[in-house]
């Protein structure tokens, strides 16, 4: 049995081209929603919440698993890590899917930071309102945070992350909810409404709409300031779908 850890959009990718030689596969999402999107699909398990050490370890022992591909969100760093543990002290394999970095080439208008912290630095010397897309996780630690300019946060428009934000004394009007990726046009049409003179973001590659946004941004000469991807040693790693699928079906079939 193949165990998949899927939180991206290649998750559709990756069990269509993985059906094609078997239907022997269990996949855990971290949310209801995640497991709505990908039931169109021959799985024997689709786990629908976040698991623990122990709750990884049930899986693996209740379907006999013996690998599992972790295609988790770039930056479920805790995620990552606690499936790398896991497979280590169960002996089984793990392979890591990980989308391309879309800022490798990319240096002109861009900031890294490798923590949020760094921001505090960052935006002093950027005049202007600042919009914010790395998601809800982190809002609080920005907010307590001594930054002068007006943060638009753009999220997701689930009800309880919107309570969330208006709890911890963000202003209703300091609030984006709507669900990306988004188009040229879109990124474009946030930034001039709200007169952005950088936005941060994460890594999240094309496939999490980076490109259009980046795009968008410079081309309204706002700064990019970029969340560094968590650094963690993943041992066998692919960026490419296909290319996976190929080695699992020669190393596993």
């Amino acid at each position: 049995m193949i165990g998949f850890i899927l939180g991206t959009s290649e998750g559709k990718k990756i069990l269509s081209l993985i059906n094609q030689y078997t239907d022997d596969v269990v996949v855990s999402t971290a949310t209801s929603y995640g497991g709505e999107l990908l039931k169109e699909y021959k799985t024997k398990y689709i786990n629908i919440k976040p698991l623990d050490e122990n709750g990884f370890k049930d899986l693996i022992n209740d379907f006999n698993i013996t690998v599992l591909v972790d295609g988790s969100h770039p930056y479920a760093k805790e995620v990552s890590n606690t499936a790398i543990k896991v497979c280590k002290a169960m002996n089984i394999g793990y392979i890591r899917y990980e989308r391309k970095s879309y800022f490798s080439d990319i240096e002109e208008g861009i900031i890294k930071i490798d923590k949020y912290e760094e921001l505090e630095e960052v935006l002093k010397n950027i005049d202007g309102n600042i919009l914010n897309t790395t998601g809800s996780n982190n809002i609080s630690l920005i907010s307590n945070l001594n930054i002068s300019n007006r943060i638009i946060h753009r999220i997701m428009p689930y009800p309880e992350i919107i309570r969330k934000l208006l709890d911890i004394g963000v202003n209703m009007e300091d609030i984006i909810a709507i669900k990306g990726p988004f188009g040229y046009e879109l990124n474009e049409g946030i930034i001039k409404e709200y007169n952005i003179k950088a936005i941060i973001t994460k890594d999240s590659g094309i496939e999490g709409g980076t490109k259009e946004k980046v795009e968008a941004a410079l081309s309204n000469n706002a700064k990019v300031i970029v969340v560094s991807r968590p650094k963690v040693n993943y041992g066998q790693t692919f960026d490419d779908v296909e290319e996976m699928i190929r080695y699992i079906k020669e190393t596993y079939f």
